[in-house]
């Protein structure tokens, strides 16, 4: 069957030809793309030439396109726009592919190859990008499982295939309960609180599905962003245990056995390859280097962050007349925000608009910094109408890339946020970038506008963080092209790009009121500066329950994994031997519902939010001492930090950029942990 993958996209940028994508066009393109890479490798192992860059490792990056080109559409369309049939097939290719790419990572003849030039490296001469493309390679077929015997590659094969079917069953069934479990409203007066595009929003969600009255979609994270508004505290009751019990409710979807499965075959996997647990495995090729660097870190913070926690919910209970519980924590606080700061988020959504925040924020920021500059092009089109295309340009008009935004929630898209290449950059193959974001906002009845709450400015903000990445970076190979660094640093970027959301140029250029144009009122801009630490026990302590969650899975030898029958019990002991059980103050992710550790490539590896933080705070901090919305300031965080991409160690191009080691001074101060 002819596919529109076949040859690459002659649409600018080579974005990919959506309009033209069936659903049976994926398992040929799949299967070919497979077969042909498959014979590109096995002309490399086989060649009677000494093994040399070019014709091992330059010839290895080279292979693979018609695979990339099906690979990225897939999977793009499998978090944002799925269906049952796209789940069902990539529940039918997932361990295909899982296997496609053990027999090139575990292929001993190619790892020999790959060794016999790193071995010769000095020797030739090899350096920069060109050396990290020789190091990066051989760490990870190393890591892979390469130099294993046989049988140690067989067993391998199939762990990996298992466990590509049950994180897309963890996904699958963490989507389809996330859908069934939004909680449907018949009494209006229920919605007490909830400003007119919020319940525009949630009738809308109601219509969709048949129903009457309201739905209350579930976000991806523990609780929900309107329980901050709701003054029904039986309602933030309801929200908030319908998201606490997800996977978890012993029906189809519940997701205890599968992630009980996960554990088991990562730490079965972990001393195949030599190491006492799946987070020693991980943490040998990030920054940290190991799971004691990462504990040392996290409980580091553990009792001052439990400690502000404990306080802030004292102060709350104090506000609101009752002890405070997990469903009224967001409510409480946004009573003691107005009451503290004047910062009322339902008076500020109407300064929110989304595409002023946009163009006038987002953008904006980027053009000052980085010199770019967007053109929406509704001459492309992405995978959903709802999809916007705009083109990329530099200061000098020249070619940057495209940047696709998906904004709005839908019953097939996954929860969260998230930034992902559809076309890589890379010299090597002459492309330029063409990247995703998307949110979850929920999409106002026609002809309303689309205001956003606080979290989500900061939210698209921290994605076109990553989207910046990827659009900057300039490499030669497609291995290290844009956010393709090691994933403890991969949200550095994202998070320095948080800091322009209440940067006062910034803000006063976005925050106008969406009828009138008005500026947001200086009382609201101020409660939004002044609060800066507000809430950060509570932020501090959910997300660090969270990481730490994600260690103590990942900390378990087999035999220990094995042991485990019972999720909930485990959950329990690992944050309470933590310290970090506090009351009202529920894990950002629970573990049925974690799917960052159980389907989204961050297993053991969700530490590296605040891993980042430190380098980020550190860096707000030079911002500040250079001017801040700086052009000469931005031209040297792309140059030496965006613009490299994952050609270089991270901390060493961080340490160049800054002079020196990042400090951990600038984080404590942030989050009140001094």
């Amino acid at each position: 069957m002819t596919t529109p993958f076949d040859a690459p996209s002659t649409l600018p940028y080579a974005l990919p030809p959506f309009e033209e994508v069936r659903l049976e066009h994926y398992r040929p393109a799949f299967d070919a793309g497979m077969a042909e890479q498959r014979a590109e490798v096995d002309a490399i192992a086989t060649n009677p030439d000494a093994p040399t860059l070019e014709n091992t490792l330059v010839a290895l990056e080279r292979s693979g396109q018609l695979l990339a080109r099906v690979s990225y559409v897939f999977f793009t369309l499998s978090s944002a726009d799925s269906s049952p049939e796209l789940h069902d097939l990539e529940a039918e290719v997932s361990p295909l592919l899982a296997a496609h790419r053990d027999a090139i990572t575990l292929d001993s003849r190619l790892y020999d190859r790959v060794r016999a030039v790193l071995d010769g490296a000095e020797a030739a001469g090899l350096e920069g990008e060109d050396l990290r493309l020789v190091q990066r390679t051989a760490t990870e077929m190393t890591l892979a499982g390469a130099g294993l015997d046989d049988a140690g590659k067989e067993r391998l094969t199939a762990i990996n295939q298992e466990l590509s079917t049950l994180t897309t069953t963890f996904e699958r069934n963490l989507l389809e309960d996330t859908n069934d479990l939004a909680v449907h409203v018949t009494d209006e007066a229920s919605l007490i609180g909830l400003d007119d595009g919020a319940k525009s929003a949630a009738a809308g969600a109601a219509a969709d599905r048949g129903l009457d009255g309201w739905l209350i979609s579930l976000p991806l994270y523990t609780g929900h962003p309107w329980l901050a508004s709701l003054a029904d505290r039986d309602l933030r009751e309801r929200v908030m245990r319908a998201s606490l019990s997800r996977g978890r409710r012993g029906n189809e979807h519940d997701n205890r056995e599968v992630l009980l499965r996960i554990v088991r075959l990562r730490a079965e996997r972990a001393e195949l390859l030599g190491f006492p647990n799946h987070a020693a495995v991980v943490t040998a090729d990030e920054t940290a280097g190991t799971p004691e660097a990462v504990d040392g870190l996290l409980s580091s913070l553990v009792g001052a962050a439990a400690a502000n926690a404990d306080d802030e919910r004292a102060v709350r209970s104090r506000t609101v007349g009752f002890d405070v519980e997990a469903w009224d924590w967001a409510y409480a606080t946004e009573i003691l925000r107005g009451e503290q700061f004047a910062a009322d988020s339902t008076a500020m959504r109407p300064y929110l608009e989304a595409d002023r925040v946009l163009h006038d924020g987002v953008f904006f920021a980027a053009t000052a910094l980085y010199g770019l500059k967007f053109a929406e092009r509704p001459d492309l089109h992405g995978y959903n109408a709802d999809v916007r295309v705009f083109e990329v340009t530099d200061e000098d008009d020249a070619p940057v890339g495209l940047y696709l935004l998906d904004l709005y929630t839908r019953d097939g898209k996954r929860g969260g946020a998230w930034m992902n290449p559809v076309v890589e950059q890379s010299a090597l193959f002459g492309t330029l970038p063409v990247v995703v974001n998307n949110l979850n906002v929920a999409k106002p009845a026609a002809g309303s506008p689309t205001l956003l709450i606080q979290d989500e400015v900061e939210t698209l903000f921290h994605e076109f963080g990553h989207a910046l990445h990827g659009l900057i970076a300039r490499t030669t190979y497609p291995r290290f092209s844009g956010t393709n660094v090691e994933r403890d640093f991969v949200e550095f970027p994202s998070q320095v790009n948080e800091m322009w959301v209440s940067w006062p140029e910034v803000l006063a250029n976005y925050a106008k009121h969406h009828e009138t144009g008005e500026s947001m009122p200086p009382e609201l801009v101020l409660g939004l500066s002044d609060s800066a630490g507000f809430n950060e026990g509570f932020s501090t302590t959910e997300y660090l329950a969270a990481a730490l969650l994600d260690q103590a899975w990942h900390r378990l030898s087999a035999a220990e994994a094995a042991a485990v029958t019972d999720v909930e019990a485990f959950e329990r002991q690992a944050l309470a031997d933590a310290g970090i059980d506090v009351v009202a103050v529920p894990p950002r992710y629970s573990s049925t519902y974690f799917a960052h550790t159980f389907s989204g490539g961050y297993d053991a590896g969700y530490y590296g939010y605040i891993w980042s933080e430190v380098l980020d705070a550190d860096t707000v901090e030079w911002f500040r001492d250079h001017g801040g919305l700086d052009r000469a300031a931005g031209r040297r965080f792309a140059t030496m930090l965006l613009g490299v991409g994952g050609s270089k160690d991270p901390i060493e191009a961080f340490r160049e950029f800054r002079g020196r080691d990042a400090e951990v001074g600038p984080l404590l101060r942030r989050r009140g942990l001094e």
